[in-house]
């Protein structure tokens, strides 16, 4: 299901992401749920992409997710 704001993603991707990533997450996974639709895996792969996303633009260090270029 397609997420309209960030405070509407799974409790595990909001409590580990800032802000800014958490909306890269929610856009990514709307365009991916939408790409894929009627896929038996669509949710699953919807945030399989949704995290590539976050991944290019943020590294995890330690516990927090940081930018890759500030």
């Amino acid at each position: 299901m397609p997420y309209s704001r960030n405070t509407d993603l799974p409790p595990s991707v909001r409590a580990h992401l800032p802000e800014h990533a958490q909306a890269i997450y929610r856009e990514a996974f709307n365009h991916a749920f939408a790409a894929h639709s009627g896929e038996v895996d669509q949710e699953e792969r919807a945030h399989r992409i949704a995290w590539a996303a976050v991944k290019h633009s943020y590294v995890k260090a330690g516990e927090r997710w940081i930018p890759r270029h500030p």
